[in-house]
């Protein structure tokens, strides 16, 4: 079975939720956000200080 593309590292609320996602290919670190019954969400990717994406290093494909 192949590797899944986008991990969840982080998870807040239930109605209104906050989880954090990582591109396993890229690491870049994306915010989603979902407000009440999952009809209001929002994706962007996370930034640093300098406005760069926040990337999780990734181990190296074998």
């Amino acid at each position: 079975m192949s590797k899944k593309r986008f991990v969840e590292t982080y998870s807040q609320g239930v109605t209104n939720c906050h989880r954090i996602i990582v591109d396993t290919e890229t690491g870049v670190n994306y915010l989603i956000v979902s407000e009440g019954s999952m009809s209001s969400r929002g994706v962007t990717v996370l930034v640093d200080q300098d406005g760069k994406p926040l990337i999780t290093p990734m181990k190296p494909k074998e």
